[in-house]
């Protein structure tokens, strides 16, 4: 088991680098040169004459803008800068605000007690379940509100993530569910808890414990 445990660290941690290295071309390499490509649309713009050239190229603009929005999202999903520089909350913050403007799904996160740093790897595995959580609530939920709590304990971090959509039996998700198994084998590989509390009708609680 222990051998095991080991293999699972290490093919994690192989793919973080690689994730890493991919969001980091996405946002310095594809982003900055679209974004070029956009300022010049722009200029283009600001200069013609003719209505339907003009019209044109505000469509081009606009089907730009919306694909360097889904860039961003693609970067900050796979590996946030704020997340080795400023904690788990912030984090989690930038990319709820981009998850609200992709899915409509209004967020409320909240954070009490004193934020504690964490190991690298904590912070990724952390950001990583709740990535699939809140995955899984645009997928399956038919929510249009999350609560999400970030509880700095004593001896322990406390993230609850509340959805109010429709629920499922929890007997039968976690067998169907690739997602939610994988979240809790996450948890289990930093030393940490995953509960996941759900009725029909009544919406989905998920838990996620760690000490430090």
């Amino acid at each position: 088991m222990e051998k095991d445990t080991v293999i699972s660290h290490y093919i994690i941690d192989s793919q973080e680098d690689e994730i890493k290295r991919i969001s980091n071309e996405l946002h310095e390499g594809v982003g900055q040169t679209l974004y070029s490509v956009f300022t010049g649309l722009e200029y283009l713009e600001g200069s013609m004459q003719e209505p339907a050239m003009k019209s044109y190229t505000a469509e081009i603009r606009e089907q730009l803008s919306k694909t360097i929005q889904e860039i961003r999202l693609l970067s900050l999903e796979l590996h946030p800068p704020s997340l080795a520089s400023s904690g788990i909350t912030a984090a989690l913050k930038s990319y709820l605000k981009l998850y609200t403007s992709t899915y409509g799904i209004i967020t409320e996160l909240k954070s009490a007690g004193n934020e504690r740093r964490l190991l690298e790897k904590q912070n990724i595995m952390l950001y990583r379940v709740c990535q699939e959580a809140l995955g899984n609530i645009a997928k399956y939920a038919d929510a249009n509100l999350v609560h999400m709590k970030v509880s700095w304990e004593a001896e322990k971090v406390i993230i609850e993530i509340k959805d109010f959509g429709k629920g499922f039996d929890i007997y039968t998700g976690l067998a169907k569910r690739s997602g939610l198994a994988a979240m809790c084998e996450r948890m289990e590989l930093i030393g940490g808890t995953c509960l996941i509390t759900s009725a029909i009708g009544n919406g989905t609680l998920i838990t996620l414990s760690l000490p430090y």
